[in-house]
């Protein structure tokens, strides 16, 4: 490894809402996707040369199926925990939704057009799906059940497919009944492998924050399987770990992604490092209790193909001046509208202010958001409310979750105030926290994260004095997703529809700059950890 080459990476590598991960490598790149419920577009696929600095790329649905369905937020639903697979030039991404059934979509050049989603499987409750083209020319499907759609979970099917995913060819069987298995829930999220004449199935049980990581292996696809635990929380800090993908390097390291919930934040993407040991099964993590079932690792060597120094400001905290396309990290509540916004340009983006507004930000697909830093930061932007021109209309920088937050302007007795509001769960009416006196031309706006649960909203005339309120904010989740920091316009229902907003450039500010995932020390610190 070239001298000045950081020796070790911090965990989490993606300190962000990228909710259960699947990795393959192809050639020397590494690509992900996440799952991304009800946000458009949808599917997030992110590159990286080492496994430690991913970039997100693009989205691999610009707007989700069927489109009347979601063209409205359908919080929760949408695009669950998908897998991602490169067979015969073609990558392959095969996502579930738990209302309407599993679909493919496949691209040659992942950054370009994806093909439009074929379902594969129609029908509710199947969740977490994986193929595998096995040698001897079959090729199968694994998924879960939902138990909230399915009336039951804790159960694994396989089905034999066609070698293009276009068709069932074979009867489902339950291969994994966790209800046999002494101790287990909620196994979910498999993923499906070859290797050295046995099927392998790595699959998440004991729920999303409280589990465990399980790996079964099978002669036969249809099993029986024997299994063993091969991660667990152990004596770390890090709960889980959730489900996640094993990947190789060009020269045969092996690794593991995994995601932690961490509540508010979302769910984050840690690296493991992973064997094979003598006795056939893999080694993930650090040797835990009994030296068999590992833990999670918190500080590690990276991987031999890192290469490069990274930078020290990790994904997805991101500046945008707002003067090209949107970039791939923002999406709205729902299927995306060309009223909604021209697009930014010239280092400004206009928001209509749309008039649909009952009162809720969350009833709005229009609300354009992206993750929650995962550290503390300080996310900062400028909002010009002059043509917020409807009485009652409003605009600004929300967090977004179950619950929210947001500072920004609105047009009361045909002034524009300055206002941070806050809303309690779903159908409840938002409260007024700070009110200002009246306002012209641009309003610079804050929220400042403490990178767990709480936020300080604000906002400045003049960008030196601030004003916001006496006590910090609580962040709070998503329907299966972390906190989203979003710029919205919108006016009441029957209100003009010639209202808009105009945001300036969008920066955001780390407290530490080497979080997570560069990590700088030399040889001579560097102490060996047992792979």
């Amino acid at each position: 490894m070239p001298v000045g080459i950081p020796l070790t990476y911090r965990n989490p590598v993606i300190d962000a809402d990228y909710s259960d991960p699947d990795v393959v490598r192809v050639g020397d790149e590494f690509w992900m996707v996440a799952s991304s419920f009800n946000l458009a577009p949808g599917l997030p696929l992110l590159r990286s040369d080492d496994l430690v600095r991913w970039e997100h790329v693009t989205n691999v649905l610009p707007a989700l199926a069927p489109r009347d369905h979601f063209d409205v937020p359908r919080h929760g639903g949408g695009v669950w925990a998908p897998s991602l697979r490169h067979h015969d030039g073609r990558f392959h991404v095969v996502y579930p939704d738990p209302d309407h059934g599993i679909f493919v979509t496949t691209a040659t050049d992942p950054r370009g057009d994806w093909t439009t989603p074929h379902r594969l499987l129609p029908g509710v409750g199947r969740i977490d799906p994986c193929p595998l083209w096995a040698s001897d020319g079959r090729t199968f499907l694994v998924h879960g059940w939902a138990k909230s759609r399915a009336g039951f979970k804790n159960r694994l099917t396989v089905v034999e497919v066609s070698r293009d995913l276009t068709e069932v060819v074979g009867a489902p069987r339950v291969v994994l009944d966790g209800d046999e298995i002494e101790g287990f829930h909620t196994l979910e999220g498999p993923k499906f492998y070859e290797r050295d004449g046995w099927y392998w199935i790595f699959a998440p049980a004991g729920g999303v924050a409280t589990g465990w990581q399980t790996v079964f292996r099978a002669r036969d696809p249809y099993g029986p399987y024997e299994h063993r635990v091969v991660l667990a929380q152990g004596d770390t800090a890090v709960n889980g770990p959730h489900q996640g993908a094993w990947v190789d390097t060009p020269d045969g390291e092996d690794w593991f992604l995994h995601f932690q919930d961490r509540g508010p934040i979302g769910r984050v993407v840690h690296l493991q490092p992973m064997r094979w040991a003598d006795d056939g099964w893999p080694r993930v993590g650090i040797a835990g209790r009994g030296g068999v079932i590992g833990q999670p690792v918190l500080t590690h060597p990276v991987p031999s193909v890192a290469t490069r120094p990274g930078p020290a400001r990790r994904l997805p905290y991101a500046d945008d001046p707002f003067t090209g396309p949107l970039a791939p990290q923002w999406a709205w509540q729902a299927n995306p509208r060309p009223e909604w916004s021209e697009g930014p340009a010239g280092g400004e983006l206009d928001l209509r202010a749309v008039p649909d507004d009952d009162g809720d930000l969350r009833t709005l697909g229009h609300v354009l958001a992206q993750r929650a830093p995962g550290q503390a930061s300080t996310v900062e932007v400028g909002v010009d409310g002059a043509g917020l021109v409807a009485e009652g209309s409003r605009a600004g920088l929300v967090l977004l979750g179950r619950r929210y937050v947001w500072v920004g302007v609105e047009r009361t007795n045909g002034r524009l105030l300055p206002v941070i509001r806050t809303s309690g769960d779903a159908g409840a009416s938002e409260q007024p926290v700070v009110v200002g006196e009246p306002v012209e031309g641009e309003l610079r706006l804050r929220v400042r994260v403490d990178g767990t649960t709480s936020a300080e909203p604000a906002w400045s005339v003049d960008g030196v004095a601030w004003t916001g309120p006496a006590e910090p904010a609580a962040l709070s989740p998503g329907h299966w997703t972390g906190t989203r920091v979003g710029l919205f316009a919108a006016a009441p229902w029957g209100a003009s529809r010639d209202g808009r907003a105009t945001f300036g450039e969008l920066t955001v500010r780390l407290d530490d700059e080497d979080l997570p995932g560069a990590a700088g020390e030399t040889a001579e610190e560097l102490v060996a950890v047992d792979r």
